[in-house]
């Protein structure tokens, strides 16, 4: 099978010679039995290349499994992986298999495997050089033939030198790596990628595509997309569904993006370090609060400039709650209101940019008409704040809620226990 009919069968967009040798590789070891070991930041696709790999191989019509090894508690990781006998531990009242056992003769991804504790990766070890284990609570061996694709997002030579993964363990999973490269790394392939989710998002919301203007496809090849796909996704989503001019400019883009200020370019700049927690690139939590403080801080400016203006000419302020109480009996909102129903109204009665003009210690003077916005800015408030909403939005499922956040089902558990978080 030639790479384009892969692309092509799996949904790949690119053209990169990273991608198409990562592809190749995983063509050419789908008909072995080996172990594979998949490498590259969060949100490149780790997932699909197993999925190629067992489509491709002679397991294809025996069972495939993903397992988010991550996103199972430590204390019941052996008890899913390789199942547990009746009684052997508080609330095992019946005997059950594990996921090897139940994906005898196919294929099963470990997805963030180096995430596994030292108890479990002797267990894996000893699966992958004999084809045997044994249920937690059992002293009985059994034989499965399972095929192992395991994934990370960190360096694991570091890893093994904290003495975090057994370092027999790596050379048994990494048989054969494939490292999968990283958007930036293939920029290139961006603005093709944009339009193809630009497209999808057209048709499921019904609504004209998105399209990028020359000036705006340049910079979206320039941005590092620490998030990779999945952040590009995002971003042609929001634009999709938030602007109503289809064809996106420069500084539309950007106001979609991370900003950093001291860079010139209204970028981050980002390393490829290693997080505190063992990640790889700047987390899409750490773009989350990014996003939420620039957001914060441009909001408390925005409401200085209009105390000022209706400190200015104070006859506005009537208006302004004239309308509001005439459109919904409240002025709680008369502003946003005044703004989007007479935009012109505003620039005639302010002809000489008087906005630009006011001294910025006056716009942001504190006021009898504004509000309380001096919120605390703490990350640990803020992540309290997004874990909150986000188990709220999906009903107390921490599954979908960590996925939202993206982080580890497990992280999310420590963060709520850690927290006190009631949901």
């Amino acid at each position: 099978m030639q790479i384009q009919e892969i692309k092509n069968r799996f949904g790949i967009i690119g053209s990169s010679g990273r991608l198409d040798r990562a592809l190749e590789i995983a063509q050419q070891v789908a008909s072995t039995n080996l172990s594979v070991l998949i490498t590259g930041e969060s949100g490149v696709g780790k997932e699909v290349f197993s999925k190629i790999i067992h489509q491709l191989s002679s397991r294809k019509h025996g069972p495939f499994i993903a397992v988010n090894c991550g996103a199972i508690p430590e204390g019941t990781i052996d008890s899913e992986l390789f199942g547990h006998e009746k009684g052997s531990f508080t609330g095992a009242s019946d005997s059950r298999k594990g996921y090897f056992e139940g994906v005898n003769g196919g294929t099963i991804f470990l997805d963030e495997v180096a995430d596994l504790p030292h108890q479990t990766q002797v267990r894996l070890l000893r699966v992958l050089e004999t084809g045997e284990f044994i249920r937690v609570g059992s002293s009985k061996v059994q034989k499965i033939d399972v095929r192992v694709v395991a994934a990370t997002n960190i360096n694991m030579q570091d890893a093994i030198r904290k003495g975090k993964f057994r370092e027999d363990l790596f050379y048994r999973l990494n048989t054969v790596p494939i490292r999968i490269p990283s958007l930036r790394d293939r920029a290139e392939d961006i603005p093709l990628l944009f339009r193809k989710f630009a497209s999808d998002f057209a048709e499921t919301y019904k609504m004209p595509s998105i399209r990028l203007l020359p000036e705006s496809i340049d910079q979206i090849k320039e941005y590092p997309w620490p998030g990779n796909v999945r952040q590009l996704k995002n971003v042609a989503e929001q634009i999709s569904v938030l602007e109503h001019e289809r064809d996106i400019s420069l500084a539309t883009l950007v106001s979609y993006l991370p900003r950093n200020e001291g860079n010139g370019l209204g970028m981050p700049i980002l390393t490829t370090g290693p997080e505190p927690s063992g990640g790889g690139v700047f987390s899409d939590r750490e773009v989350m609060y990014s996003i939420l403080v620039e957001m914060r801080k441009e909001l408390n400016d925005l409401k200085g400039v209009v105390y000022a203006l209706l400190q200015k000419h104070p006859e506005l302020a009537n208006q302004l709650a004239e309308m509001g109480r005439t459109s919904s009996g409240s002025s709680e909102w008369a502003g946003s209101k005044a703004l989007a129903q007479a935009p012109e109204s505003w620039e005639n009665r302010f002809p000489n940019n008087e906005v630009a003009l006011i001294p910025k210690e006056k716009a942001l003077a504190p006021g009898p008409m504004t509000h309380s916005v001096e919120e605390s800015l703490s990350l640990q408030e803020q992540e309290m704040d997004l874990i909150a909403r986000a188990l709220k939005k999906y009903r107390g499922k921490r599954k979908n809620a960590a996925r939202e956040l993206g982080i580890s089902e497990r992280t999310l558990y420590r963060k709520i226990k850690e927290f006190g978080i009631k949901y």
